[in-house]
Order: C-alpha cells, then structure tokens, then sequence
C-alpha cells in the first residue's frame, strides 16, 4: 500500500489530472502527470486505474495493482515534489510482471521529466 499522503483519493483530483496533465504512453501502461503550483514541499500523489476491460475478475485486477503499487514503492524517493499522478493500466498489462511494471513506470517518469536529475 502508498502511504495515505501519497494518495489522490477524490475524483475531482483525478478529473483535473485528465484535464490538464501531461500524457505519456507505453506498452502496458499510460500516465498523466499534472504538476502543482503550490507548496514544493508536498509529496507526489498518485492514483492508480484499472478498469474491467482490463481483467474481468477482481483478483486479477488487484494482484497488477499491488504490483504497480510494489514498482511505485522504490521510485517514490526519487519522484519530484508536487505532484498528481494517475496511472492507467491497458488491457495487455495482465501478461506483465513487476520488473516490466518498474522499467515502465521509469521511462514513463524520466519521459515526463518528473524524476530527480530531469528538468
């Protein structure tokens, strides 16, 4: 599980990071990143989406979830401050385990620039 501060909980924070988000897109996975104005001390915060086209059974679905969940986990520390995150997971993603979720994820945040060490 992400710590309760790294959490987008509402869907009015969901809907502004479709809206106004940068999108980048890979094999398995597509991310919004939306970044904040406000206090630059405050903690990136994620939400992750995985909808029933994905997998129909529940089990499947939260097993990709806690491995996505496990990936974010190690690149948590390295993720720039002020931050809205969404990640989406696509249908092919249920053939993924969770080296390819973390490579992903990596290049997705080094393509939008939201890793330390990236402008």
């Amino acid at each position: 599980m992400l710590p309760k501060h790294n959490r987008l909980r509402r869907s009015r924070q969901f809907s502004q990071v479709y809206r106004q988000g940068k999108k980048a897109v890979s094999a398995h996975l597509i991310m919004r990143v939306l970044p904040l104005p406000a206090a630059p001390s405050e903690s990136p915060c994620i939400g992750i989406v995985i909808s029933q086209k994905v997998h129909k059974r529940a089990v499947v679905r939260n097993r990709l979830k806690r491995q996505v969940r496990a990936a974010l986990r190690t690149l948590l520390p390295r993720l720039k401050p002020s931050l809205w995150i969404v990640i989406n997971l696509k249908p092919e993603a249920t053939q993924c385990e969770y080296g390819e979720f973390l490579r992903e994820l990596e290049q997705l945040f080094t393509k939008l620039e939201v890793i330390h060490g990236h402008s």
